[in-house]
């Protein structure tokens, strides 16, 4: 019924380690792969495929105090997030509602949501979720988000239509703040 699982040795890749091949690996955050964002901060990726891990997406984000994490949308895939360091403002379904160390949001599916840093200085957040081929996006307009700088101009679908205005992530070695 299951069969051994082979170790995926880690690759330099642009900015940082990321598995080469399918099996296990271990990896520190601050080795793995990272993305940068003017707009949106830093993020781990753990993954090398495009598509990443089958059944499962899981990063890091560090934001810096007024900086969202993303745009506000909702997706049709389950979602759940940890304050590990740090401080920031979670936007869910319009309501501002503040997160510290230790916090835990859980959105279902199609919960709206984005995070904004706060406090005095970075904020680090663990972002898991199921991944399913068939996800759905939606980028809402939103007023809440709008005073600070995390919403699309205008409804869509489309995430290229929704950042069209934002910095795009460019690969960057993740410092994180610890």
């Amino acid at each position: 019924m299951f069969t051994r699982i082979e170790e995926a040795p880690l690759r330099p890749a642009e900015a940082g380690l990321v598995p080469d091949g399918d099996g296990w690996f271990i990896v520190n955050v601050s080795d793995a792969q990272g993305s940068h964002s003017e707009s949106f901060g830093q993020a781990c990726i753990f993954e090398a495929r495009k598509a990443g891990f089958p059944d499962l997406a899981f990063n890091v984000r560090v934001i810096q105090p007024g900086q969202p994490n993303c745009l506000y949308h909702r997706e049709s895939n389950a979602e759940a997030f940890l304050v590990l360091s740090g401080q920031c403002v979670a936007i869910v379904e319009e309501h501002e509602r503040p997160m510290k160390r230790g916090d835990f949001l859980y959105a279902p599916p199609g919960t709206a949501h984005v995070f904004v840093g706060a406090g005095d200085g970075p904020c680090v957040i663990v972002m898991v979720s199921n991944r399913k081929p068939e996800e759905e996006l939606l980028y809402p307009v939103s007023e809440v988000a709008a005073r600070h700088g995390a919403s699309a101009e205008q409804e869509t679908n489309d995430p290229a239509v929704a950042y069209a205005s934002s910095s795009p992530r460019e690969p960057a070695s993740m410092i994180v703040p610890w």
